[in-house]
């Protein structure tokens, strides 16, 4: 039996010598089945089962005359087992091997993933908990919006990789099923019970319905999962980049001794790491194009997708579990520089609290509109001309008129921006996953 493989372990999986042993496990196991039928004799099962081998370099050699990659691996196999490899493909198709060993193998590709995804929450998570109430400006369009705390951030973050989480178990069970039903699928030549027999023991389910192949919707989900994912790191890792530049500098990456950011500027601490991930997102999320244009084929039954996911599903669990890999140790060094971030709100000079002043008139019975023309007029000369935004309200008779100094005062108290963040951190993490 093929292993489970651990984490650093996503290569090998898709290595050859991996991928053709679990082509024989699926031989195998269909022999198993048929002689539980009574089609293969007890001692030509036990041959099978103890010379079946195959040799790499044969196969390949083999290919370059049969010009087809199952008939060269069961050559190689017959090569080792004897006259008794008569049974072995037993009223199987290529497809039968292929789609059902590919569906085990993304299986396994996938828990390695959600192994990563559960991985980078419980950072997330720690990093959350220890900035809970680290304040920072809310940027939105770019612009200084109203104080959030970095902690929310890394709440946020863990929220949606909680859906990647559930993304990725959904696309698991999505691919999660065998088909070992003949040429067409329709088990003209093959017993239904070995397709049963060989799925349960690869933990599969039986396709329902079939043609020559597994129809390719179920693969599209499943890279189009790897692509969202991907998407969402792309996203974190975008913010943080933004939060690295000069001119920002509330968080940055480790930079390690001896590391160098530039061959030109000594000077330079650069996100590589983010714009790295930002790039291979790119990849992931092109490869699940891909994977859409293969679930159109001829007749339902052509093998045009098959050149296709030799490279995308590779590829893509590949690139995705480095880049959880890598943005979970991003994460865990990441330098948060809390001064940076108490400085640079200063340079709203209290504009943040607009919306609270607004609101503040509106209670004493001023219309929206009112309210909202009286802040802005304050806003705007601030914005021009500088000065603190809280002493032009003071000096501001319209507003005076309805606000008291104390009154003014209580809506700049930063308590008051972020006293719901307790109450967003326990909806956030009160879920189990």
């Amino acid at each position: 039996m093929i292993p489970r493989y651990s984490r650093p372990e996503m290569t090998r999986l898709w290595e050859p010598e991996n991928r053709y042993r679990a082509w024989l496990l699926v031989e195998v196991l269909a022999c198993e089945a048929n002689a539980k039928l009574g089609l293969i004799p007890a001692r030509s099962l036990a041959t099978i089962k103890k010379k079946a081998a195959f040799d790499v370099k044969r196969i390949d050699a083999l290919e370059k005359i049969v010009k087809h990659d199952v008939i060269a691996f069961l050559t190689s196999v017959g090569e080792h087992v004897g006259p008794d490899s008569r049974f072995i493909h037993l009223g199987l198709t290529s497809s039968d091997v292929l789609d059902t060993s590919l569906a085990y193998l993304m299986q396994n590709a996938a828990d390695i993933i959600i192994d990563d995804i559960r991985g980078l929450r419980a950072v997330l998570k720690k990093k959350a908990f220890t900035h809970k109430d680290t304040v920072m400006i809310g940027r939105s369009h770019g612009i200084h919006a109203e104080p959030v705390t970095f902690g929310l951030k890394m709440a946020l973050w863990y929220e949606e990789m909680g859906r990647a989480l559930d993304r990725m178990e959904r696309a698991r069970a999505a691919v999660s099923v065998g088909k070992v039903s003949g040429a067409v699928g329709t088990f003209a030549n093959i017993d239904p019970f070995v397709e049963r027999y060989v799925c349960k023991r690869l933990k599969l389910a039986p396709e329902p319905v079939a043609t020559q192949v597994v129809q390719r919707d179920r693969h599209a989900e499943f890279l189009t999962a790897l692509a969202l994912i991907a998407s969402s790191i792309e996203k974190f890792s975008v913010e943080l980049r933004h939060l690295q530049r000069t001119e920002v500098l509330e968080a940055e990456e480790y930079f390690s001794e001896g590391q160098k950011g530039s061959s030109a500027m000594p000077h330079k601490r650069n996100p590589i790491s983010a714009e790295n991930l930002s790039g291979l997102a790119r990849v992931v999320r092109s490869n699940s194009l891909a994977a859409m244009e293969n679930v159109a084929l001829w007749h339902e039954r052509d093998i045009s997708h098959s050149s296709v996911e030799r490279i995308i599903i590779p590829d893509s669990t590949i690139l995705l579990d480095y880049m959880l890999a890598r943005f979970t140790n991003l994460v865990d060094k990441l330098f948060v520089y809390p001064k940076n971030m108490a400085r640079n709100m200063e340079l709203s000079r209290g504009l943040f609290h607009s919306e609270t002043v607004m609101l503040a008139l509106v209670e004493k019975g001023l219309s929206r509109e009112t309210a909202y023309r009286y802040v802005q007029r304050n806003a705007m000369e601030v914005w021009k001309q500088g000065g603190d935004f809280s002493e032009r309200l003071m000096n501001d008779p319209d507003v005076r008129k309805h606000l008291t100094e104390k009154e003014i005062e209580g809506c700049f108290s930063l308590r008051h921006t972020i006293k719901k963040v307790d109450y967003i951190f326990k909806r956030v993490f009160k879920k189990r996953r």
